[in-house]
């Protein structure tokens, strides 16, 4: 399981850092202001949206689940 979190871990910041910059503040530092232009489509924001939140609440199921096995010494 621990395995599986650390890929969830990575696989969620990637898609995090996907997220189009909502403007003002480290995305735009970084040229996330050239990217606002090209833009993505509403379909494709509210697919990586779905995405990434089933993968967040994904994450968080598995760090209670591994939690409690430690607690109870599963593990």
């Amino acid at each position: 399981m621990q395995i599986v979190l650390v890929l969830l871990s990575v696989l969620l910041t990637l898609l995090i850092l996907m997220h189009r910059g909502k403007g003002g503040g480290l995305s735009d530092m970084f040229g996330g202001g050239l990217t606002q232009n090209a833009g993505t489509s509403g379909v494709a924001e509210k697919n990586l949206n779905r995405w990434t939140v089933i993968i967040a609440l994904l994450w968080v199921a598995i760090v209670i689940a591994l939690g409690l096995m430690t607690k109870f010494g599963v593990i």
